[in-house]
């Protein structure tokens, strides 16, 4: 066997040597949760928390302005967040009354990260809301990234793309190195929110890689991928299609990931879904660091990352820090405190009590009938009735609400209801909508829709009014599970899973699901909306038609029948 060189030696320990160490400090699916909970969570404990991680993490590392300490190594930090900053709800409604600068955007701007990742609740309020969110940025100017979203066709968001605040990537220049992150978005954004004019790329591995190609050529050596692709699972299935990230930082699944089950939040425990970080092959077969953690503002994700001259990964190691302790006090003050203020208003303005507990656990509202479901998709057709003469439609025969537009995830006790109760339990700029002409086969197709994915909780599932209907989980998902469909006034629709002749319906639901929103095939009817929104028909419905009181006898737990699931 021929002796190495002395080359040969020298490469082997470069190879094996950290020259350069990142620490990663990351978060996502804030969604807009800037007032914490209890001694845990808020923007203020937030920033605060990251600051400290920031200071603690650079200590003692070499820079590189006079005088410069040899002896010292060399690291520095990246700080991203992987998507759904803001979310609709009582915190963002309090924004969207004061205007721009929201307080979400100038908390975050003040925190100072380096790269945002765009996910699909940046774009529930449509474009010109996301502008406004973007534009607040004023002193770290921080990018918003996608390399799968083409923003040109957009009028509104087309001025930020040309001046880069919303960009495929951005190359950070740290201590001596220069490190490149990449934003990805997940592929179905269009279905599951309201990108105006924004075009949506679909084979996102190409977009990227197409990306790290382009930096690559900048001589980038370190890339970062931050991703919004609705689960932890999607990235581990895009990264074997992949070749030159080093670390991918998820987002929009809220998993919590850690090593040590002391390490979170008391009852957080059973909520930990795998190690930190997880390791995937990419298409050459090389570990790659996968992290992301539970949203809300209650975990500051930390990895820290060694790599060799090279820019190749050595080892990593890290794990979620607890949001607790001190508050930043100028966002404390600037930014929490007047959110605050604007939230107990909404929580002192009662509108009547109810005398049951309702059920909104986003599991429940997305799989099986629930009484506050029910309450919702009566409120939708309520309303569409008051309103119907004055927009020239029949009342609706029935109607449609998404299980992922109600966003409570709890039980409403027994006692009091308020304003702030229905923004918690519809927060979305949803209008209430006439879909007039529905052939009854399309209705059976809606329904279709609606039990396709029952099996993944998707926010598709349909509370209903007017009707009630049965399926079967053991048909064809989106062709045969839908088995009978009987209006309220006894007429059948569907009876054995065969569609009865007769007229067409006329629905009422939201816009979202109007434009053909979570999948629902209904682009092709010109809508009719109204000017309520479907927090104002929830809070009318209440108060006038129920005067006031939501009975066990007209919502019972557990729901009364309206929808029936075999096997």
């Amino acid at each position: 066997m021929t002796p190495p060189t002395a080359e040969g030696r020298l490469f082997r320990r470069l190879k094996r040597k950290t020259f350069f160490t990142l620490e990663i400090l990351h978060n996502n699916d804030g969604e807009s949760e800037l007032l914490g909970d209890g001694e845990f969570g808020g923007i203020a404990r937030f920033a605060q928390t990251v600051a400290d991680l920031e200071d603690k993490a650079t200590k003692g590392c070499r820079d590189f302005r006079p005088p410069v300490d040899r002896g010292a190594p060399l690291c520095d930090v990246l700080l991203v967040s992987s998507g759904d900053n803001i979310l609709a709800g009582p915190e963002f409604s309090a924004s969207l009354d004061e205007g721009p600068p929201f307080f979400d955007s100038e908390a975050l701007d003040r925190i100072g990260y380096d790269a945002i990742a765009l996910g699909n609740h940046e774009f529930d309020f449509g474009t010109a809301v996301l502008a406004d969110f973007v534009g607040g940025f004023r002193r770290s100017r921080a990018p918003f990234l996608s390399a799968n979203l083409d923003f040109g066709p957009d009028g509104n968001l087309s001025s930020l793309a040309a001046r880069r605040r919303l960009a495929a990537s951005r190359v950070v220049r740290l201590k001596g190195q220069r490190v490149g992150v990449i934003g990805a978005t997940t592929p179905r954004l269009r279905e599951i929110s309201s990108p105006g004019d924004v075009i949506i790329r679909q084979n996102v591995a190409d977009d990227i890689q197409r990306e790290v190609h382009r930096l690559q050529s900048r001589g980038v050596k370190i890339i970062v991928l931050i991703a919004h692709l609705q689960s932890i699972n999607e990235d581990l299935e895009l990264i074997p299609m992949l070749d030159g990230v080093d670390v991918v930082v998820a987002g929009g699944g809220d998993e919590l990931l850690a090593n040590d089950p002391g390490s979170v939040i008391p009852g957080d425990e059973d909520d930990i879904s795998g190690p930190y970080p997880l390791i995937a092959e990419d298409i050459d077969g090389t570990d790659i660091p996968v992290i992301t953690t539970s949203g809300q503002y209650r975990y500051v994700g930390r990895l820290r990352v060694e790599f060799n001259i090279f820019g190749e990964v050595l080892r990593s190691k890290g794990g979620p820090v607890v949001v607790e302790g001190a508050e930043d006090p100028e966002i404390l003050a600037r930014v929490q405190e007047p959110v605050a203020n604007a939230v107990a208003a909404l929580q002192a303005e009662q509108i009547g009590t109810t005398q049951v507990e309702l059920n909104g656990v986003r599991g429940d509202v997305r799989t099986i009938e629930t009484n506050e479901g029910n309450l919702i998709a009566d409120a939708l057709r309520w309303q569409a009735t008051q309103v119907a003469g004055s927009v020239g439609q029949p009342a609706p025969d029935v109607a449609i609400q998404n299980g992922g537009g109600i966003r409570n995830d709890d039980v409403v006790p027994v006692g009091p209801l308020t304003v702030f109760d229905t923004f918690d339990w519809v927060p979305f700029p949803n209008f209430v909508t006439f879909v007039p002409g529905v052939s009854r086969e399309l209705f059976r197709q809606l329904l279709e829709n609606a039990v396709s994915e029952v099996e993944n909780v998707n926010g598709r599932f349909a509370q209903v009014s007017g009707f009630n209907f049965v399926w079967d989980a053991s048909g064809v998902p989106g062709s045969s599970r839908v088995v009978d469909v009987i209006l309220d006034d006894g007429t059948p629709i569907v009876v054995g899973g065969e569609v009865q002749p007769g007229p067409a319906l006329t629905l009422a639901t939201i816009d979202f699901l109007a434009r053909g929103g979570d999948g629902y095939p209904l682009a092709g009817i010109t809508p009719v909306p109204t000017t309520f929104t479907y927090q104002q028909a929830v809070q009318n419905y209440i108060e006038t038609e129920l005067a006031g009181t939501v009975s066990a006898a007209d919502y019972p737990a557990g729901g009364e029948g309206r929808i029936t699931r075999l096997n």
